[in-house]
């Protein structure tokens, strides 16, 4: 079946995107100062794990069971030894959710530039979401980042991730400050990722 071709010319400000490419907008928010902690439901069951200098294998496997449902691919193409570098870094603090011995749920604290702290990566496995456990493990980041004497806590997310991100992390404390479009290689056409992650977007 042929298919349709788009409108000729395109309306203004619309921009035909190549096989294999996806487009998002990415929202920049930040904080610059701890915000009055919210309530928490409890999670009984669940741990905060710090890891240091987490093994490769077990550091990607962690990272796509959190993020392939929305497309997260950067630390899937990194080299070995630049991967290893940052995870090894005292200024970076990876932690795991883990339930039952099982690791279901990210988070990558950045502090190597002293003056700008990012929230790197914040992610659950499909079954700790909802209940309050984003909650929990933002409070657990909030307290976290604070305890060190920094002066900027930041975060970045865009239109391929969850729907509820922006609003969550506003309800969290953090505030929209930039926008940008960023266009990247589709991680399933030919990459690190299995053609079956983000059934939501099609691949083109």
């Amino acid at each position: 079946m042929k298919t349709s071709p788009l409108p000729s010319p395109l309306p203004d400000g619309t921009h035909e995107l190549p096989s294999g490419k996806l487009a998002a907008i990415v929202t920049y928010l930040e904080m610059f100062k701890r915000p009055a902690p919210r309530p928490a439901p409890e999670q009984p069951g669940l741990e905060l794990i710090r890891h240091e200098a987490p093994g490769l294998e077990w550091y990607r496997a962690l990272y796509a069971r959190v993020g392939a449902d929305w497309l997260w691919f950067s630390r899937m193409y990194m080299a070995d030894d630049a991967l290893a570098a940052i995870l090894t870094d005292p200024n970076v603090e990876v932690y795991s959710v883990r339930k039952d011995g099982a690791d279901l749920g990210l988070l990558e604290l950045d502090f190597r530039d002293p003056d700008n702290t990012e929230l790197a990566f914040f992610g659950l496995d499909e079954s700790l979401i909802g209940g309050g456990t984003g909650r929990w493990l933002m409070e657990h980041a909030l307290d976290k980042a604070f305890a060190h004497p920094i002066k900027r806590f930041f975060v970045h997310t865009c239109t391929l991730d969850s729907p509820q991100a922006v609003g969550f992390y506003i309800r969290s404390g953090f505030t929209p400050y930039a926008r940008a479009i960023e266009v990247m290689d589709d991680p399933r056409m030919n990459g690190p990722l299995a053609k079956t992650a983000a059934p939501q977007i099609p691949m083109i």
